[in-house]
Formats: structure tokens, C-alpha cells, sequence
């Protein structure tokens, strides 16, 4: 019998969910991750799996399978309804079981939630009934009798290819407002047949979806449903509607997976992946009403990105184990961590949204702005030795720098970073100055804590020059010096008070009266500001250089940002271009077309403009053929995510 553990004795304890038992309650649920390139299992989806299998979670769940030619809701999505995706099923489980981990796979149909198609053209949609779509601006066709049944033997028929691959479980995915959501939805649910009116009509898809899958596969084989607990939509189902519906279905269920939100709305596809603004575990004083109900595992996700999170929620009774995928992507040795009890060695996530779900939304592989390894391990999933030690300088201790000193330093080179300022942490010091970006801080805490642990010399307030270490023996020198703000050229006329958003960050300062903010990169910066200022009492008006408030964000966090700005009364001006001031006025001209914007009786102008970047075209020349390597915003101000993959690259190659 195992010991309980020291630290972690619930979440370190197995479970049984039908005929198997689960080594702990660590769980990676189902994501997409965008690996697999033809609708097929591929080596870079079984090495990503693999990487988190070896290092001790106790239940994966695979991405989303389709069980039929018309779940295609993206062009990237598994396809498991034909046998010959057996084989590749085959491979991943023989790859990962190994390890002790439980294999579940999700099987899906999206009904009327189609983001894209392959071909770029707008592709037919089909759901319980013909209501419009709101987020995709999709209106679908009513499935027939006889496409039903096709679609259910289409989930009984990926069960029996899952269970022949060796895959312990299948997981139906009803949550988000997917397609047994849009029978079992009231609101979106008109039928007049058997699938249709009452309660008993309404759930009659999903009873003979999971009786269908019985039947097909008698024995051996766990099945579970994924369900939002609450669609976070105004009228929508909720919590009771989720209880009634996980009661009537239990006899037939070895487990539920608990979420929230729906995908037809911006409001409620926020909690997908809640972004930072939410707080740890948001949902678990939501579930206790089904873990007193049913007799069967539940199981919690919605930012438990700790292990002590996970702890306490199952310990209090709200779940019975935890989704823990970010935290998974962020860091795929956590379970193992914890464990061991090196909980400061553990990469939280920080929730930022931008590397994992943000890019899946780009039609790009998974991976995270802390970790770039993840979603790369067929690349970086080993650490590559050096062909020869050297003596390496890193100017700049922020994240590019942190980055690219820890990886060369493992590698086994010397290593030696120069920060000029008191502290490690470059410009991403300043976004946990932000309301509901404090996390982000941690990239900072966790990159130092990596580098801390290397053998890597760090040395503060203490300034270089490439051509100094140079002399001093370095023998190659990687410039992670960073950017300075940018101010763009513009007319002023008058008094008008203007400060860039980094020192007002950098100095904690607060403005009162009428400001507005010029917002030239889309970023969190801009709303960032607006909402803090708006927070404080001033009145904001935030100019858009660009459609939309926050346009480069990941979806999710720049419309629960919207919302709050909506609320606090922020006045958005898209389309703006600054090119003017004068003592009250802010001048500016609509993008698009010729016309000006006058932004009258303002107090102060902050310019959201980003920066420019230190190591200069001049010193490129003047170092020309020597051995410096430029990364992050020194060689071009992007983000956080482009300048530790940045680090990455670079010490990968010394």
C-alpha cells in the first residue's frame, strides 16, 4: 500500500474511475494543441504526451477527437472516425502508459461551434435546431433523425477505436455549448421530434450516445462526460441545470470533468482558459452541490495551478481531482516537483493565455511564454551537451537574458550575466503594475529561480559592454539589454502634460482629470493603463491605433479586459492615429480613411507607444563578425514570449 504523502496526501492518493484505478489526482484534461498536422496522432503530439506521462501526472486526457465528417471545427482537430486512426492511438498509449500514466481520450462534436474550415470557406454547420451562433456568426442547419443517428454511432465507433488502441477511457465532451449541449439547451433546442421540448426529449441524445458506447464496448473501457457547470451566459444553463442533467445521467457515467462557460459567446468562451483577471480554483465553490450528489469521481478545472491549490480543493471536498493543465504546459515536471517536495522549483503559470490557447488560435503548435521546450520536445525535450565549454557573458537580466544565461549554464558553458539595475526582471517588472496582472510577475520569480540554481555568476547593478568583456576573455557575448521607450514625433502646441506609459508605470503614477491614452501597439499595456487610471477616478478616454481595444491580446483576456473597461466607463476611440496636441485638445486622424478625431477637454496625454530597441543598426555594424548574439527586445521590441524563446535559441546553439 502506498504511503500517504507528507505534503500533498489527498492529491498523491489513487483513485478508481470505472475499471481503473489512477495512480493520483493530477489530471492533463483535454486540450487542442495544434501537434498534429493531418488530423492524425503524430511523434510531436506522442513526445508532448510522453513528456508529461514520464514525469508522473496520473491522468492524461487527449485533445478532442472527431467522431464524424462534420465535427471539423478547425482544420487541426483529430479525426478518430475511421480505424485507420487506430494506429496512431496505438503508438501514444505504448509510448505513455509505461510511465503509470491513465490514458483518456475526449470525443467530440461541435455542432453548430465551427471557427474555421480548411479551405477558408465558410463550412455547413449543424445542431439540434437552427439558432444562430452568436460568436462565429454561424447559423447551422437542424440535424435529421437519420444524421442523428449517424452522429451517435459516429461516438460509439470512436469508443470502440480508442478501446482497441489501448486507451483506458472516453470522455464525451458536453461542455462549452457543444453539440450535446445544444440538444440538452432549452434556449437553443426547438425540436418537435423525440429530441425535443421536455427534459426527458432534451437529454435523449447524450442517454443513447453513452448507452450506444456501452453496448459497443462492454467492458474495460471508462466513460466520462465534460460538462460546464455554469455557461456564464445571461439566462443560460446553470449550476441546477448542470446537477439535474449529471443525476439523471449517473448510472451511465464513471466520471464528470467540470468546467465552465459556453464557446457561443465572447463573455462566456472567456472561461475556456480563464485568463489572470480570475482567481486560483474560481470554481470550486461551485461544485460541492455535485460532489455531495453523485457517487461518482468529479473532476475540477479553472486555474489550479498549484499543487497546494489542488490539494486544498480536494481535501475540502469540491473535487475529487484537479485539472491541472496549464500548469502542465507551464511546467510538465510538476508532478514529479511536488512529489518530491520541490515546490519552489515548480514554473507556475501565470495564466497570460498568450502561448498555450492564444496560439491555438493562431492555427500555431502549443507551447508557453516561460517554457518554450513545451509544445517543442522533439527539439528541445533533451538538453543538447556542448561540443566545447566556454566562457559566455549575458548583458541583461531580463527574461531573454534570464532565459539564455540558465540554458547555456545547464548546458555546461561558464556563464556570467550583467544586469545594470537592482534587480532581474526587465520590462516584465512593469506589467504586474497592472490591475489582474500582478502574476505576471512571476515569470520574473521563475526565471530567476531557474537561474539561481545554475552555476551562472549574476552580478547587479553592475553595467558592460560588449567590447570590454570581449577583452575580459568572454568568448562570445549574447546582448539581452533591452529597449527604451519610444515617442513618436507629433505637433505640440501649449502646455499639454505627456508621459510615456513606462514611467508612469515605472514611478507608480496616478493622473486625475480627463486622460487620454494614445494606444499605438494593442497590447496589455494601453487597456492595462485605462483600467488603473479608471480605477483611481480619472476619466479615460483610450485612442485606438487599431480595430479594437487590447488587439494583440489572446481573445479571451482582451474581452473579459473589454468588459471591465465597459464597466468603469472608459471611452474607446478605434482608429486613431496621434499626430497633434495643443493646451487641452488631442489631435488625431482616423486610419482608415482622411478624416480627424478631436479628443477635447484633456488633462494629460499617455502614450502607450512601446519601445525601440537599445542595441542599435550603428553598434550591429560596429560588431559586425564577432561573437555577440542579440535577443529580446534589445534586437526587437515584441513580447515576453518572442524574448525567452529568444534565450532559448541562442544558448541552444553554443
Amino acid at each position: 500500500m502506498n504511503e500517504p504523502h507528507a505534503l500533498f496526501p489527498h492529491l498523491f492518493s489513487p483513485i478508481e474511475i470505472g475499471p481503473h484505478v489512477v495512480a493520483n489526482r493530477i489530471v492533463s484534461t483535454g486540450h487542442d494543441t495544434c501537434l498534429p498536422t493531418d488530423g492524425t496522432v503524430n511523434e510531436a503530439l506522442i513526445a508532448y504526451q510522453e513528456k508529461r506521462a514520464r514525469n508522473g501526472v496520473g491522468l492524461i486526457v487527449l485533445q478532442v477527437s472527431g467522431v464524424h465528417e462534420t465535427a471539423h471545427y478547425t482544420p487541426v482537430l483529430l479525426m478518430a472516425d475511421k480505424d485507420s486512426c487506430i494506429d496512431g492511438y496505438r503508438q501514444l498509449v505504448e509510448r505513455c502508459k509505461p510511465h503509470g500514466t491513465t490514458i483518456f481520450a475526449q470525443i467530440f462534436h461541435p455542432g453548430r461551434e465551427i471557427m474555421e474550415s480548411a479551405d477558408g470557406l465558410k463550412p455547413v454547420s449543424y445542431s439540434a435546431s437552427e439558432i444562430p451562433q452568436e460568436r462565429f456568426h454561424v447559423m447551422p442547419r437542424a440535424l435529421s433523425e437519420a444524421m442523428i443517428e449517424e452522429i451517435i454511432d459516429g461516438y460509439a465507433q470512436t469508443a470502440r477505436r480508442m478501446h482497441e488502441a489501448g486507451i483506458d477511457g472516453v470522455e464525451v465532451v458536453a461542455s462549452h455549448g457543444y453539440l450535446p449541449a445544444q440538444f440538452l439547451d432549452a434556449n437553443l433546442n426547438e425540436r418537435q421530434d423525440r429530441y425535443g421540448g421536455s427534459f426527458e426529449n432534451r437529454i435523449r441524445f447524450l442517454e443513447e450516445v453513452l448507452d450506444r458506447i456501452r453496448t459497443t464496448v462492454p467492458e474495460g473501457l471508462a466513460v466520462g462526460l465534460r460538462v460546464s457547470i455554469d455557461e456564464r451566459v445571461e439566462g443560460g444553463p446553470d449550476a441546477q441545470d448542470c446537477l439535474r442533467a449529471m443525476q439523471h445521467l449517473e448510472s451511465r457515467l464513471d466520471y464528470v470533468s467540470v468546467v465552465a462557460g459556453t464557446s457561443a459567446t465572447l463573455g462566456g468562451s472567456v472561461h475556456i482558459v480563464p485568463p489572470m483577471r480570475y482567481e486560483a480554483a474560481y470554481l470550486r465553490n461551485k461544485t460541492r452541490p455535485l460532489t455531495e450528489a453523485l457517487t461518482i469521481p468529479v473532476i475540477l478545472t479553472g486555474r489550479i495551478n498549484q499543487p497546494q491549490e489542488a490539494e486544498s480543493v480536494i481535501a475540502a471536498g469540491q473535487a475529487d481531482l484537479c485539472g491541472m493543465t496549464r500548469a502542465l504546459i507551464c511546467d510538465p515536471e510538476m508532478p514529479r516537483k511536488a512529489r518530491e517536495r520541490d515546490l519552489d522549483g515548480i514554473r507556475a503559470c501565470i495564466g497570460c493565455n498568450q502561448a498555450c490557447i492564444g496560439r491555438f488560435h493562431k492555427g500555431l503548435p502549443i507551447s508557453c511564454i516561460q517554457y518554450p521546450e513545451s509544445g517543442r520536445e522533439l527539439k528541445y525535450g533533451q538538453l543538447k551537451p556542448i561540443r566545447k565549454k566556454r566562457k559566455v557573458a549575458v548583458i541583461g537580466g531580463g527574461p531573454a537574458g534570464m532565459k539564455a544565461a540558465t540554458v547555456a549554464a545547464n548546458r555546461g558553458h561558464e556563464v556570467v550575466l550583467f544586469e545594470a539595475e537592482s534587480r532581474l526582471g526587465g520590462q516584465a517588472l512593469l506589467a504586474q503594475m497592472l490591475p489582474t496582472r500582478e502574476e505576471f510577475g512571476g515569470i520574473v520569480t521563475n526565471l530567476e529561480t531557474e537561474l539561481r540554481r545554475t552555476r551562472a555568476e549574476v552580478l547587479l547593478r553592475t553595467p558592460a559592454e560588449p567590447a570590454k568583456l570581449l577583452d575580459d576573455g568572454f568568448e562570445h557575448i549574447v546582448v539581452a539589454s533591452g529597449a527604451s521607450p519610444y515617442y513618436p514625433k507629433i505637433e505640440k502646441m501649449g502646455d499639454m502634460p505627456i508621459v510615456h506609459a513606462h514611467d508612469l508605470l515605472a514611478k507608480e503614477q496616478s493622473l486625475n482629470g480627463h486622460v487620454v491614452i494614445y494606444d499605438l501597439k494593442g497590447d496589455w499595456v494601453g487597456v492595462g493603463l485605462a483600467e488603473r487610471l479608471a480605477k483611481g477616478g480619472a476619466r479615460v478616454t483610450l485612442a485606438v491605433n487599431g480595430l479594437h481595444a487590447g488587439e494583440g491580446l489572446q481573445s479571451y483576456v482582451r474581452d473579459s479586459t473589454a468588459a471591465r473597461l465597459h464597466e468603469l466607463g472608459v471611452y474607446v476611440v478605434p482608429y486613431a492615429r496621434l499626430f497633434g496636441v495643443d493646451e487641452g485638445t488631442v489631435y488625431c486622424q482616423h486610419v482608415a480613411g482622411m478624416g480627424h478625431i478631436l479628443l477635447e477637454e484633456v488633462d494629460h496625454l499617455v502614450l502607450a507607444t512601446g519601445s525601440r530597441p537599445l542595441f542599435t543598426a550603428h553598434d550591429e555594424d560596429k560588431y559586425a563578425g564577432l561573437p555577440i548574439s542579440v535577443v529580446g527586445d534589445c534586437l526587437a521590441p515584441r513580447t515576453a514570449e518572442e524574448a525567452v524563446y529568444d534565450g532559448l535559441k541562442v544558448a541552444w546553439q553554443l
